[in-house]
């Protein structure tokens, strides 16, 4: 397993996003990704699956300290008295004293971002998280915010049909995460004709290689949900081989706006 370095802090470049994995699913999903040795679990009040992510927690061999555990605050709870009670809240499900990052879930036109990032800071303060991001914000947002708080990530849809270029710029001059959901495009890197040649060239997966190409990228994790073990196997066996300079600029050269995730409170891109 690779790791991103951001301002010190180590975080693992890939993980196991659980949007959509409820019940024992969510439950048996986290706990064979962390004995097949991912160390990185993407959860958020909104999947509605705290509970059964904090009971892989409890029944994994593996130590709390070793596991890289993300969740999120949900648009209706930005404001600050909300940001401390929904957390509690999502702590008490996760059956943790603490996650490792923080995020604003969606950005907000009612609530100031300012108050809802104060919020965020003094639960760092207090060691409920280690540290604070903001998740789905565009360039201009995730300027205001660096200018307010020290975010450390910003998570957002990302696979190479989707132009990031300007976020991933910003990301390099501000040392910040990007940390990419739906990487696989919701399956459609297994179509394109591009990513099927140089998979075929390395004998792995389109999947894989769209996996290998964000690993490939400095400040970039990725995160892709696995609702069966093979996939999760498979998603995690990308670190025996490496993409050319070539195969990473023709997956590069696939990028368009393809957003896939866009529901009626998104910013304007």
């Amino acid at each position: 397993m690779i790791h991103r370095t951001i301002r010190g802090i180590e975080i693992p470049a890939l993980g196991l996003g659980t949007w959509q994995l409820t019940g024992d699913a969510c439950t048996e999903g986290v706990e064979h990704a962390l004995d097949l040795g991912y160390r990185h679990i993407d959860t958020a009040q909104a999947y509605e699956n705290e509970d059964q992510v904090g009971t892989a927690l409890r029944n994994t061999p593996v130590d709390r300290d070793e596991i890289y555990l993300t969740t999120k605050v949900w648009v209706e709870n930005l404001v600050p008295a909300a940001v401390r009670r929904s957390t509690e809240a999502s702590l008490r499900r996760l059956g943790t004293d603490y996650v490792d990052l923080l995020l604003i879930h969606w950005p907000s036109t009612d609530v100031p971002l300012e108050r809802t990032l104060d919020a965020m800071m003094v639960l760092r303060d207090e060691g409920k998280t280690r540290e604070v991001g903001v998740s789905n914000f565009t360039p201009s947002l995730v300027r205001r915010a660096l200018d307010h708080a020290p975010i450390l990530c910003n998570q957002v849809e990302y696979h190479p049909f989707l132009d990031q270029d300007a976020l991933l710029d910003l990301a390099e001059a501000r040392d910040l995460l990007l940390t990419a959901y739906s990487p696989l495009a919701r399956g459609r890197v297994m179509e394109d004709e591009t990513m099927q040649a140089i998979a075929e060239a390395h004998g792995k997966t389109p999947a894989q290689v769209a996996l290998r190409w964000l690993l490939q990228q400095d400040q970039v994790a990725a995160i892709p949900k696995a609702s069966t073990a093979a996939h999760r196997e498979a998603n995690v066996d990308v670190f025996d081989f490496a993409l050319s300079e070539d195969e990473m600029d023709r997956i590069f050269d696939l990028a368009g706006d393809e957003r896939l995730i866009d529901p009626s409170f998104a910013p304007a891109w």
